[in-house]
């Protein structure tokens, strides 16, 4: 009994081994199958993230290879079946997009997320609509981080994975702060 559980520890301590390390000796840890580099990929999570933000008033993300990394991972687990199925990554905040066939530009598939404001009433801090909650964890305010994958999967449709750290979404908590008005 205690060498399978050493055996289980083990090979956990293998996985993260291999996510953690492959993340730092990462530069970028874009997955994209668009055919542009991964520094471009990047490039576009971040601006389409980022420019909602500062609509709000919010600091700017920065890009996480290990977060890249765990929504790469996680993107392709999800390769088979495409299926809009939150990862067990509760540490992190989470959106996951998908599109049908190939077409879909990572800043097209992000506007999606952004679309969702309009559903959002910053006096009630609720959605009015079907939802908004992708939206708000772009915008929370105390996130820093974000690691994105975008996949085809076995279908022909794209995935898209973005982790946040931390994570937003709060109940009763505020994704960001209005300025009081002057």
């Amino acid at each position: 009994m205690a060498c399978l559980a050493s055996v289980a520890v083990l090979q956990l301590l293998t996985i993260h081994y291999i996510i953690v390390t492959g993340a730092q000796n990462s530069t970028t840890g874009a997955a994209n199958p668009d055919g542009v580099s991964s520094g471009t990929a990047i490039s576009q999570f971040l601006a389409s993230h980022n420019e909602a933000r500062q609509q709000v008033g919010v600091p700017p993300l920065r890009w996480d290879a290990k977060l890249a990394s765990f929504a790469r991972a996680y993107a392709n687990q999800r390769r088979g079946d495409c299926q809009l199925v939150h990862s067990p990554g509760y540490a992190y905040g989470e959106n996951i997009f998908w599109g049908q066939g190939r077409r879909w530009a990572i800043p097209d598939a992000v506007a999606k997320w952004v679309e969702e404001k309009r559903w959002y009433r910053y006096d009630t801090n609720t959605c009015a609509g079907p939802d908004c909650t992708h939206y708000t964890q772009m915008v929370w305010r105390t996130t820093e981080r974000l690691g994105c994958a975008k996949i085809v999967c076995s279908s022909g449709d794209t995935l898209i994975v973005c982790e946040y750290y931390p994570p937003g979404n709060y109940v009763g908590a505020r994704p960001y702060i209005k300025p009081p008005k002057t």
